[in-house]
Protein backbone atom coordinates (compact mmCIF):
# COMPACT_ATOMS: atom_id res chain seq x y z
CA UNK A 1 0.00 0.00 0.00
CA UNK A 2 1.43 3.40 -0.89
CA UNK A 3 0.53 6.65 0.80
CA UNK A 4 1.80 10.14 0.16
CA UNK A 5 2.34 13.22 2.27
CA UNK A 6 3.78 16.55 1.25
CA UNK A 7 6.85 17.23 3.33
CA UNK A 8 8.31 20.55 4.22
CA UNK A 9 12.00 20.15 4.95
CA UNK A 10 12.33 16.48 5.85
CA UNK A 11 15.76 15.12 6.51
CA UNK A 12 16.11 11.77 4.67
CA UNK A 13 17.81 10.38 7.81
CA UNK A 14 14.51 10.79 9.68
CA UNK A 15 12.54 8.58 7.33
CA UNK A 16 11.27 5.25 8.59
CA UNK A 17 11.95 1.91 6.95
CA UNK A 18 9.94 1.73 3.70
CA UNK A 19 9.70 5.50 3.28
CA UNK A 20 11.37 7.56 0.58
CA UNK A 21 11.55 11.31 -0.03
CA UNK A 22 10.48 12.02 -3.61
CA UNK A 23 12.04 14.84 -5.69
CA UNK A 24 8.96 17.06 -5.29
CA UNK A 25 8.97 16.74 -1.51
CA UNK A 26 6.37 13.98 -1.19
CA UNK A 27 7.10 11.09 1.16
CA UNK A 28 6.28 7.77 -0.42
CA UNK A 29 5.61 5.05 2.13
CA UNK A 30 5.29 1.30 1.57
CA UNK A 31 3.74 -0.80 4.31
CA UNK A 32 3.30 -4.56 4.49
CA UNK A 33 -0.31 -5.50 5.16
CA UNK A 34 -0.69 -9.06 6.31
CA UNK A 35 -3.76 -11.12 5.67
CA UNK A 36 -4.63 -12.79 8.95
CA UNK A 37 -7.55 -14.70 7.45
CA UNK A 38 -7.79 -18.47 7.62
CA UNK A 39 -5.36 -20.41 5.48
CA UNK A 40 -7.11 -22.81 3.14
CA UNK A 41 -5.54 -26.21 2.44
CA UNK A 42 -6.04 -25.91 -1.33
CA UNK A 43 -5.55 -23.22 -3.94
CA UNK A 44 -8.49 -22.37 -6.24
CA UNK A 45 -6.87 -24.44 -9.00
CA UNK A 46 -6.44 -27.43 -6.70
CA UNK A 47 -10.06 -27.11 -5.56
CA UNK A 48 -11.21 -27.08 -9.18
CA UNK A 49 -9.13 -30.19 -9.90
CA UNK A 50 -10.57 -31.98 -6.86
CA UNK A 51 -14.10 -30.98 -7.82
CA UNK A 52 -13.55 -32.30 -11.34
CA UNK A 53 -12.13 -35.58 -10.00
CA UNK A 54 -15.10 -36.01 -7.64
CA UNK A 55 -17.55 -35.28 -10.44
CA UNK A 56 -15.89 -37.61 -12.96
CA UNK A 57 -15.47 -40.42 -10.41
CA UNK A 58 -19.12 -40.20 -9.40
CA UNK A 59 -20.36 -39.87 -12.97
CA UNK A 60 -18.32 -42.76 -14.39
CA UNK A 61 -19.02 -45.21 -11.57
CA UNK A 62 -22.48 -44.15 -10.44
CA UNK A 63 -21.23 -44.04 -6.85
CA UNK A 64 -21.42 -40.88 -4.74
CA UNK A 65 -17.84 -39.97 -3.80
CA UNK A 66 -17.10 -37.37 -1.14
CA UNK A 67 -14.08 -36.14 0.77
CA UNK A 68 -13.87 -35.00 4.37
CA UNK A 69 -10.73 -33.13 5.42
CA UNK A 70 -10.32 -32.34 9.10
CA UNK A 71 -9.87 -33.72 12.58
CA UNK A 72 -11.56 -37.09 13.12
CA UNK A 73 -11.37 -37.11 16.90
CA UNK A 74 -10.18 -39.89 19.17
CA UNK A 75 -11.99 -42.79 17.43
CA UNK A 76 -11.23 -41.95 13.81
CA UNK A 77 -13.09 -44.91 12.31
CA UNK A 78 -16.26 -44.24 14.29
CA UNK A 79 -16.19 -40.55 13.32
CA UNK A 80 -15.67 -41.41 9.63
CA UNK A 81 -18.58 -43.85 9.77
CA UNK A 82 -20.72 -41.18 11.46
CA UNK A 83 -19.87 -38.71 8.69
CA UNK A 84 -20.71 -41.33 6.06
CA UNK A 85 -24.01 -42.07 7.80
CA UNK A 86 -24.88 -38.37 7.75
CA UNK A 87 -25.29 -38.71 3.98
CA UNK A 88 -28.69 -40.23 4.76
CA UNK A 89 -30.37 -42.12 1.93
CA UNK A 90 -27.28 -41.64 -0.26
CA UNK A 91 -25.03 -43.50 2.22
CA UNK A 92 -25.70 -46.95 0.69
CA UNK A 93 -24.27 -45.83 -2.65
CA UNK A 94 -21.60 -43.53 -1.20
CA UNK A 95 -17.87 -43.66 -0.69
CA UNK A 96 -16.30 -41.28 1.85
CA UNK A 97 -12.58 -40.55 1.90
CA UNK A 98 -11.92 -39.03 5.33
CA UNK A 99 -8.48 -37.50 5.86
CA UNK A 100 -7.12 -36.00 9.06
CA UNK A 101 -3.66 -34.66 8.14
CA UNK A 102 -2.90 -33.56 11.70
CA UNK A 103 -3.58 -37.06 12.98
CA UNK A 104 -1.97 -38.70 9.95
CA UNK A 105 -5.11 -40.79 9.43
CA UNK A 106 -6.99 -41.82 6.29
CA UNK A 107 -10.27 -43.74 6.38
CA UNK A 108 -12.36 -44.98 3.45
CA UNK A 109 -15.98 -45.77 4.31
CA UNK A 110 -18.33 -47.48 1.87
CA UNK A 111 -22.05 -48.10 2.03
CA UNK A 112 -23.95 -51.32 1.40
CA UNK A 113 -24.03 -50.96 -2.40
CA UNK A 114 -20.67 -49.22 -2.87
CA UNK A 115 -19.03 -51.82 -0.62
CA UNK A 116 -20.16 -54.60 -2.97
CA UNK A 117 -18.36 -52.89 -5.84
CA UNK A 118 -15.19 -51.91 -3.99
CA UNK A 119 -13.14 -54.79 -2.61
CA UNK A 120 -11.07 -54.22 0.51
CA UNK A 121 -7.90 -54.99 -1.45
CA UNK A 122 -8.65 -52.24 -3.97
CA UNK A 123 -9.41 -49.77 -1.19
CA UNK A 124 -6.12 -50.64 0.49
CA UNK A 125 -4.23 -50.03 -2.76
CA UNK A 126 -5.93 -46.64 -3.11
CA UNK A 127 -4.98 -45.83 0.51
CA UNK A 128 -1.35 -46.78 -0.13
CA UNK A 129 -1.26 -44.58 -3.24
CA UNK A 130 -2.79 -41.62 -1.41
CA UNK A 131 -0.47 -41.99 1.58
CA UNK A 132 2.57 -42.07 -0.72
CA UNK A 133 1.47 -38.74 -2.24
CA UNK A 134 0.65 -37.27 1.17
CA UNK A 135 4.16 -38.12 2.39
CA UNK A 136 5.54 -36.12 -0.53
CA UNK A 137 3.39 -33.15 0.52
CA UNK A 138 0.88 -33.58 -2.30
CA UNK A 139 -2.49 -33.77 -0.54
CA UNK A 140 -4.65 -32.78 -3.53
CA UNK A 141 -2.73 -35.03 -5.92
CA UNK A 142 -3.10 -37.97 -3.56
CA UNK A 143 -6.84 -37.41 -3.27
CA UNK A 144 -7.27 -37.16 -7.05
CA UNK A 145 -5.24 -40.33 -7.56
CA UNK A 146 -7.24 -42.18 -4.91
CA UNK A 147 -10.55 -41.10 -6.42
CA UNK A 148 -9.47 -42.31 -9.85
CA UNK A 149 -8.30 -45.66 -8.50
CA UNK A 150 -11.53 -46.23 -6.57
CA UNK A 151 -13.71 -45.23 -9.53
CA UNK A 152 -11.73 -47.54 -11.84
CA UNK A 153 -12.09 -50.41 -9.41
CA UNK A 154 -15.85 -49.83 -9.02
CA UNK A 155 -16.23 -50.05 -12.79
CA UNK A 156 -18.78 -48.33 -14.98
CA UNK A 157 -22.13 -47.11 -13.77
CA UNK A 158 -24.53 -49.99 -13.28
CA UNK A 159 -28.13 -49.57 -14.40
Amino acid sequence: MATGEVATRVDPKDLAFGEALMPHGRISSARHISDNGPKLPFSPTQLATLDEALTLSSRSSGLDFSIYLGDLGEDTRARAEQLHGSLGAKAANAVLIAVSPGQRVLEIVTGAESGRRLADRGCKLAVMSMVASFKEGDLPGGLVSGLRMLADQAGPKQH
